[in-house]
């Protein structure tokens, strides 16, 4: 048989033992640290001499880091196929995507029979089978909102809820070696999972045979079924046959099963650490390196996935998908992969991109930036964590680069409180990791934030009037240029283009790496008013006089909806820079007075605790948002009645005015992109009935000093005139003709003239 081209990986298969516990789990964590990629465990419940597998996989998987685990396999007559793959949902999304599913049909009846397990024949088991991998995959298919009814002879599912989905496209390999499994190995699985013991001599070859063959007939690529073997042996010095002699020996038996037999997953079975050592020091590097020349000099082509028929048809026209360099497009997701629902839309918008590139290093976004050039005539969107309300980090048809993977965090000095951030982190988990530092950086009002979008656009948050910008932190930033070169930006160097990154970024290139000075903070008071605004106008009007009057360490925002059963309810979410209770207190005292309190809460609490609001993935937006925002200096009395009039209709589903002003005013209004520094507050409303919120946003625009670009989904017209005065947009433009004169990054409010974009 040819070889499949997969990567060589190896794995390790443990006995669960239970009469001592911690062994199994040492094993597992020396798999880790030896660099294994797998960690397996027979699954047998029946046995009393064993732990139970699922939790010993649970616990293992909490006890290590990098390692994926397994069972191998498991006996699916004990495990329900609708709660195993929920229990695998929820292992593989604890384990952050380390979990890899192990199927066999059950070949012990009468100890199965003796758990209460199902009496059945090979053929049914092989046929229970066939119903349980649809069903598994089903239940993760989250997109699929329908509920899940199956009437199977074996299983059956009467409306089940679909869901947890898993944090990584789960492989399920199945344990087969007579012709009718391996053939149900062809049609539905990932991956086929023999043990060389078991196999008779040359049945490698007719089992990949019938592999293929089913899988043909099935319009599957056999190269999507990736070949798994667990083998078994010993070192010693003397040839003793197959797997027992010197390292050396073992990679000359080993290297016929992958250029010959396809086979890339070596797992070793056994508990001995000396030979998990040996096998991982002297076998391991040694079979790959081989493995690596023989197919440079055969042409075949290591490559980790191999995408089915029907993902291939979903390929949008005029995408050179082949063209693709390797390292990018192992990471890649198309139409037609099963990832691709969670990166087609973002936070608000649904999109349905031709194409996602996910770099996860600067040389690879070089090299998208390098097929978005060559792609010029399709849309284009960058994006770090996909929360942006201006929806354009999705696109219908075009290409995305989601920048997420480069999502690291460092102190580079201690002393300067100088930090390294990538453009995928999001804030909570900066947040996170500066909090034992006793810092903080201002990072909006939301943890799900990624920080890209934010630094690249200004950065309104909870420390702004204390501290200024997300931008005003900023002493370097590193980005990709249209034409693929690679600078570092500061003070003092370029720093034309660091003061353009530092608000107009996105139009500039892709942001690689930040460094932000960060502000010394320690537990801060955080809370949540909630008041009934019945006096919508007057309460505005107050409460952002209350603002403007209050010291830099007080900052917050004020949220409005629809009217409740004809009542108007503000929510204040206020954070005051103090530790100090009495300091809080009387702090928030003339906010607490502002109008009638319907609830209040207020705790002390580290930053990071504040700012830890988004949980798991959010980006399944629908549909196109609805968004406007504006700058103000006041809310005037009249820009308060205009308001009120709007929420009065309804049709505002989200109001918020956000504090600026204190420290942002301090910078000077020429020193960053972002300009309108005299603003005290940033407006923000979003609809349903985007032509309705357009029209009636437009009307109180006289109101309005400028825009945010980060809270406006509105396309039309002059929105890069209103976001930037004229002298920083002639800069911002000069810019532009330097480092992207034909306009790549045009797709989040280009500055180029129309004629040019």
């Amino acid at each position: 048989m040819p070889d499949y081209g997969h990567p060589l990986r190896f794995g390790t298969f443990i006995t669960p033992t239970a009469a001592r516990p911690e062994a199994p789990v040492a094993l597992a964590q020396l798999s880790e640290r030896l660099g294994y990629d797998l960690v397996t465990f027979q699954d047998h419940p029946y046995q009393p001499a064993f732990l139970d597998t699922w939790t010993l996989l649970s616990w293992v998987a909490a006890r290590t880091e990098r390692v994926h685990v397994a069972a191998n396999v498991h006996t699916l007559p004990l495990r329900p196929p609708a709660v195993l793959a929920r229990s695998a949902a929820s292992l593989d999304r604890l384990s952050g995507g380390r979990f890899e599913l192990s199927l066999g049909a059950g070949g012990f009846v009468e100890a199965i029979a003796a758990m209460g397990g199902p009496e059945l024949t090979p053929g049914q088991g092989i046929d229970a089978l066939a119903e349980a991998i649809p069903l598994i995959r089903a239940l993760w298919d989250v997109d699929d909102r329908t509920p899940l009814r199956i009437d199977g002879e074996h299983y059956r599912l009467n409306g089940a809820k679909r869901g947890p989905e898993p944090a990584h496209d789960i492989p399920i390999h199945v344990g087969a070696y007579k012709p009718r499994m391996l053939r149900l190995v062809g049609r539905l699985a990932d991956g086929w999972l023999p043990s060389l013991p078991y196999l008779g001599d040359g049945d490698v070859a007719p089992g990949n045979a019938e592999i293929d063959a089913a899988a043909e007939a099935a319009g599957r690529d056999p190269r999507e079924i990736r070949r798994l073997l667990n083998i078994n042996g010993r070192f010693q010095d003397l040839d003793g046959g197959l797997l027992q002699g010197p390292p050396a020996q073992w990679v000359d038996q080993l290297l016929p099963y992958v250029l010959e037999d396809g086979m890339s997953v070596f797992i070793l079975a056994g508990d001995d650490p000396d030979a998990m050592r040996t096998f991982a020091e002297e076998v391991a590097p040694e079979l790959r390196e081989r493995v690596e020349r023989e197919r440079r000099a055969s042409g075949v082509t290591t490559t980790e996935r191999v995408r089915p028929s029907s993902a291939l048809a979903a390929r949008r026209p005029g995408i050179a998908y082949d063209a693709l360099p390797r390292e990018l497009a192992e990471n890649a997701v198309e139409p037609g992969d099963r990832e691709y629902a969670r990166v087609r839309s973002n936070y608000l918008r649904g999109g349905a991109p031709g194409l996602v590139l996910r770099p996860r290093s600067v040389d690879e976004v070089v090299q998208a930036v390098a097929f978005a050039r060559e792609h010029r005539h399709l849309p284009l969107g960058v994006r770090s964590a996909g929360h942006g309300i201006s929806g354009r980090s999705t696109n219908d048809g075009g290409l995305v680069i989601d920048v997420s993977a480069l999502d690291a965090i460092e102190v580079l000095d201690e002393e300067r409180r100088l930090v390294r951030v990538g453009p995928g982190a999001r804030w909570q988990e900066v947040a996170a990791a500066l909090e034992p530092h006793g810092w903080a950086i201002t990072s909006g009002d939301y943890g799900g934030v990624g920080v890209g979008g934010l630094a690249t656009a200004g950065g309104v948050g909870f420390f702004a009037r204390e501290h200024g910008l997300t931008i005003d932190r900023m002493r370097a930033a590193e980005l990709v240029l249209a034409d693929g070169s690679v600078v570092r930006v500061d003070a003092e160097h370029d720093p034309e283009l660091f003061w353009g990154v530092r608000g107009a970024g996105a139009n500039l290139g892709i942001v690689t790496a930040f460094e932000f000075e960060a502000a010394e903070v320690g537990e801060v008071g955080w809370a949540q008013l909630a008041f009934d605004a019945s006096d919508t106008a007057g309460f505005l009007e107050r409460w952002a006089a209350t603002m403007e009057a209050a010291p830099r360490d007080v900052s917050g925002e004020v949220v409005l909806g629809a009217p409740r059963g004809g009542r108007m309810v503000a929510t204040a979410l206020m954070l005051v820079d103090s530790s100090d209770p009495d300091t809080i207190l009387e702090r928030l005292r003339p906010f607490a007075e502002l109008a009638p309190l319907l609830d209040q809460s207020v705790v002390l609490a580290p930053y990071s605790a504040v700012i830890s609001n988004a949980h798991g993935e959010s980006n399944r937006g629908v549909g196109e948002p609805a968004a406007r925002g504006g700058l103000v200096e006041h809310v005037t009395r009249e820009l308060a009645r205009e308001l009120e009039r709007m929420l009065r209709t309804g049709r505002v589903h989200f109001f918020s005015a956000r504090a600026v002003g204190g420290a942002v005013s301090d910078v000077p209004e020429d020193a960053t992109a972002y300009a309108h520094r005299s603003a005290n507050f940033a407006l923000s409303a979003m609809s349903g009935d985007a032509g309705w919120l357009n029209e009636t946003w437009d009307a109180l625009e006289e109101h309005v000093m400028g825009v945010y670009l980060s809270f406006e989904a509105d396309p039309r017209g002059d929105r890069v005139e209103r976001a930037f005065p004229p002298a920083t947009l002639d800069r911002i433009r000069a810019l532009k003709a330097r480092v992207d004169p034909d306009g790549l990054f045009r797709d989040n409010f280009a500055v180029l003239e129309p004629e040019h974009v």
